[in-house]
């Protein structure tokens, strides 16, 4: 047993060893430093709530070079933001595969101290499941939850399993319960969109709107099998939904042909492919079905502080 445990032990190090490596310290919020992973081509991944400010960055590499970082931009659906630091070059992990993912496998969160150096906590994948909108309004491609405690400085570092394979990027910022690793594909796309454009778009209809039961006789009326739509409390002048006629009151029932029950319904269709585009929407209004066409805008960002 101990020549097991001892043998584990070792494994530990050499993979935390291997992940730190490609992990170095960020500074850019008061106080306390976070993490961040270097991706390639001298950008580094960073938690997006724990960029506080965007000039003034500079980052810790693991060879004690303190270096200054450019925010290439920052998307605080999924908790991302991308640094750009020229005189970086490290080398990247290589993502675990995401059909292997199962809970209850090891899951270790590395991540770097300007003060003592690599950090790093042992645990387990305590859930896996599939695509799933946070609450900051954007979409994983898996919910892989943590069972395990990561410092307030390894935050943006990298979570690999056993083999040393990338998990995700560790945030404690995307659920108020346990802390996330945020998938190596939500990465790459986000990443890639930030270097092209400096953010990343979501469609955006200028509508507030709240979830409301539909009676018996519409639904039978009007031939529906949803039970419930999306009643429309506010329009925005000049945006998407005015411009197409959108009135207080209207209940939304379908748009592009597809349902839509509740807000998370409508977000969906509303994706970083859709500014631009043009919907049908379905609404009831004033006892009678009515179809209207929009024109999605792209939503205004948000600084995630």
């Amino acid at each position: 047993m101990g020549n097991s445990l001892l043998s584990v032990s070792e494994e530990n190090v050499r993979a935390v060893a291997r992940a730190g490596a490609s992990v170095v310290s960020v500074h850019a919020r008061p106080r306390m430093d976070a993490s961040g992973l270097y991706w390639g081509n001298h950008v580094v991944v960073a938690a997006d709530h724990t960029v506080r400010r965007d000039e003034d960055i500079r980052v810790t590499a693991p060879d004690g070079r303190a270096l200054a970082a450019e925010l290439a931009g920052r998307d605080p659906g999924t908790d991302i933001a991308v640094l750009k630091v020229p005189e970086l070059d490290l080398p990247a992990l290589s993502p675990a595969a995401p059909d292997r993912m199962s809970a209850g496998e090891l899951a270790l969160a590395v991540g770097r101290s300007a003060d003592t150096g690599v950090i790093a906590a042992m645990g387990i994948v305590s859930g896996v499941a599939g695509n799933w909108r946070t609450w900051r309004g954007g979409r994983l491609d898996q919910f892989i939850r943590l069972d395990l405690a990561i410092h307030p400085a390894a935050n943006g570092g990298a979570v690999v399993n056993a083999e040393g394979a990338l998990v995700g990027i560790a945030t404690i910022g995307l659920t108020r319960i346990s802390p996330l690793a945020i998938p190596p594909s939500n990465v790459a796309r986000v990443v890639e969109e930030l270097l092209r454009r400096g953010h990343v778009a979501r469609g955006f209809l200028g509508v507030g709107i709240q979830t409301v039961a539909l009676p018996e006789t519409a639904r039978k009326d009007f031939q529906l099998e949803q039970n419930s739509a999306l009643i429309v409390l506010s329009v925005q002048p000049g945006g998407p939904a005015a411009h197409a006629g959108v009135l207080l009151g209207d209940v939304l029932l379908r748009l592009n042909g597809q349902p839509v029950t509740d807000p998370g319904d409508l977000q969906d269709q509303l994706g970083p492919d859709s500014p631009g585009k043009t919907v049908r929407a379905s609404i009831l209004r004033g006892g009678a079905q009515r179809e209207l066409t929009l024109t999605v805008g792209e939503r205004p960002s948000k600084r995630s502080d």
